[in-house]
């Protein structure tokens, strides 16, 4: 029988505190634990206080990334949902999310990029986002597959010193978290490097194959902090 490990947080006792120019201090009554392998996240109720933090194994300061993911939503299609958040005191640094016409988008400090990719469903599903400033050349990876590329704010560079979070969308401008903005589903294996994976390796990922660990998250090893109602289950 599977193991499902619950962590539930009595909303009264959850704050998120923006301070002065969104330095972003949370409350976090949960202990940082390490390491998810062969574990889900499952985000099962919309809310404004369910989110996981992410602790990054070096600083957000980037020129190029990779990211990956597996997520699943049976959230309706016209749904706005967030799938990653990181943002420092002023901007929405780098944000992925399906928008409320279906399309994938990616934000980095101002105007979006927008796909049109297959669609999320109750089914896993594996994606990636490629981004590097040198070209400002962007795609995303459904199944190994790659989209067509965009070329998005070429010369940009990330900064560091951000708060990431899984689940929620921290906007100092709507106030804080939303629950219409809330993913609802589950996620799993998340991955992140400081370079952009070769289709080789992307596809390697997909198919479960070994690839170079993420040098910022490694899902085998991932530094993370729960809130609200996320669970940690098995996964089988």
């Amino acid at each position: 029988m599977s193991c499902v490990c619950l962590q539930s947080v009595n909303s009264d006792l959850f704050a998120v505190v923006l301070l002065g120019v969104f330095g972003l201090s949370l409350t976090l009554p949960s202990a940082t634990q390490v390491g998810l392998t062969d574990k889900v996240l499952v985000f099962p109720y919309e809310t404004d206080f369910s989110f996981v933090a992410l602790i990054p194994q070096k600083e957000m300061g980037l020129r190029a990334f990779t990211l990956c993911m597996r997520v699943a939503t049976e959230l309706p299609e016209e749904r706005q949902i967030i799938l990653f958040a990181y943002r420092t005191a002023d901007y929405d640094e780098l944000n992925v999310w399906r928008e409320s016409d279906g399309r994938i988008s990616f934000y980095m400090s101002g105007d979006g990029t927008f796909f049109h990719l297959p669609p999320l469903t109750t089914f896993r599903t594996s994606l990636c986002l490629t981004w590097e400033s040198r070209t400002g050349l962007t795609a995303f990876w459904v199944e190994g597959k790659r989209s067509t590329y965009q070329v998005y704010k070429p010369g940009h560079t990330i900064r560091p010193k951000g708060t990431i979070l899984l689940g929620q969308d921290p906007d100092k401008h709507l106030g804080g978290l939303e629950a219409v903005q809330s993913f609802v589903g589950e996620m799993t294996d998340l991955n992140m490097w400081d370079f952009v994976l070769s289709r080789s390796m992307i596809q390697a990922w997909h198919y479960g194959h070994k690839v170079p660990k993420g040098n910022i998250f490694d899902w085998g090893t991932i530094e993370y902090e729960l809130n609200g109602n996320v669970m940690v289950v098995d996964d089988d």
